[in-house]
């Protein structure tokens, strides 16, 4: 086999590769002893078909799988001997395939460029200062005391106000005709808490039990259900009860049913410590992304065009699903996904170039992940996800998916080896970043 390998560029190379008449021979013999013995033809003996027969049947089949096993097979020998990181699919230009002549072809790829890195420990960066403020810990408590909020009847009252909760009937029809989900007995609203359409919420307002009131409604062109967008339509309605919504009081008792601590000074003492471990990593994420982002900056090179293609349509998806359940307002319409994508492409761009620079000092500072690691985490995927466990297990039953979680891994580790190592310098909140 002759091969010649080319740089086109720092991340594109181009092999030439050249196999004998007896390799191509060889390969074509091999599969027509394999077809022979997988396929039936009537009036011969399993096993026993003629090869001239099967070449008349299956000619072109057998050329094809034959070319696309000489270059899978000898490509692949090349990229394995020479060291080549290829990162996209190859682009295949080859001669016309004949048995007992030579067969040559080119592939055209890209590979991970080679990275100098210098000067990776040590880098500074900078830690704001923070402390958990008494207001944090008091909104903290309040969402714990909403959560276990109770709905009671209102007493002395029958009509509705703001804020509270009424249970109704309610019957909706266009032009007289029903619609699918226009109809909903024992449906509680919370008046003003933003669920239904302002019009719908505040025709509620002032309305007695049991009295009955029709109100016409008008949605929006863009509204999600396509049957009533754009449409007006009218709604029979009759509150059946109020409630409204009764907090439980903040003292001790609060603290030993819903905090586990044995009084309220503690609860608030335990709320606090988790707000802090929280900030704290939130804080180790943000000096992560503050220290790759200078090793980008200290470290120029052009990644691989198809692994930045590859990362932009990630982001892009991910956009999207964002996207997809957030409406924009008419005076900030959606950009469109032309602009989208063109901003999303420089953070691709340097997502892709943090890491591969932080692949290569994984290698330099012979940071692993072992497989018992790697099964922990496995563990850990699974438990939080419940119900989904099995599906999270078959998943990274997958040697792709295990790579791919390794990877992460070692990226992950990386960055903490790093940050251990570098230089970080507590600043006041409000204090500009040092300049680069």
């Amino acid at each position: 086999m002759k091969i010649d390998v080319y740089e086109l560029s720092p991340v594109q190379r181009k092999v030439q590769v050249e196999l004998p008449p007896e390799t191509v021979t060889n390969e074509f013999s091999r599969a027509y002893k394999n077809l022979g013995q997988r396929v039936r033809v009537k009036g011969f003996r399993a096993g026993k078909t003629p090869r001239r027969v099967l070449e008349g049947i299956y000619g072109d089949e057998v050329k094809g799988q034959v070319r696309s096993q000489l270059v899978e097979g000898s490509l692949g020998e090349v990229i394995k001997e020479r060291g080549l990181q290829i990162v996209s699919r190859p682009e295949v230009d080859a001669e016309e395939l004949e048995e007992n002549h030579a067969f040559s072809f080119s592939a055209v790829f890209e590979v991970k460029p080679k990275i100098e890195v210098n000067n990776y420990l040590g880098i500074e960066v900078e830690k704001v200062k923070f402390s958990v403020a008494d207001a944090q810990v008091d909104e903290a408590l309040g969402r714990l005391q909403e959560n276990h909020a109770r709905l009671e009847p209102v007493e002395g009252r029958n009509i509705v106000q703001l804020g509270d909760f009424a249970v109704l009937d309610f019957d909706g029809s266009i032009n007289g005709q029903p619609f699918a989900g226009g109809k909903g007995e024992n449906y509680q609203l919370e008046v003003g808490g933003g669920r239904a359409l302002p019009q719908f919420e505040e025709a509620v307002v002032g309305l007695q039990v049991g009295e009955n009131k029709t109100i016409q409604v008008s949605y929006a062109p863009d509204y999600q259900n396509r049957e009533i967008a754009g449409k007006s339509v009218d709604f029979a309605l009759v509150v059946r009860e109020i409630k409204q919504k009764v907090l439980p009081p903040l003292d001790d008792d609060f603290a030993k049913d819903h905090g586990e601590c044995d009084s309220l000074d503690a609860l608030k003492d335990s709320i606090r410590k988790r707000l802090e471990d929280e900030f704290g990593r939130i804080q180790q994420e943000e000096l992560k992304e503050q220290l790759l982002g200078r090793l980008v900056e200290a470290h120029a090179f052009t990644p691989p065009p198809s692994m930045v293609e590859r990362q932009t349509r990630y982001l892009l998806e991910r956009y999207q699903e964002r996207m997809s359940s957030h409406r924009p307002s008419e005076s900030e319409p959606a950009p469109s996904m032309e602009e989208v994508r063109k901003s999303l492409e420089g953070r691709a761009l340097r997502q892709v170039q943090g890491t591969l620079l932080v692949e290569k000092i994984s290698q330099l500072e012979n940071i692993e992940i072992g497989d018992k690691e790697v099964q922990e985490r496995v563990d850990n995927l699974a438990r939080a996800a419940g119900d989904r466990a099995k599906t999270v297990r078959e998943v990274y039953a997958k040697a792709d998916a295990r790579d791919e979680l390794r990877a992460q891994m070692v990226f992950d580790k990386t960055l903490t080896h790093l940050l251990q190592r570098g230089k970080v310098k507590e600043v006041d909140p409000g204090v500009s970043k040092v300049d680069d």
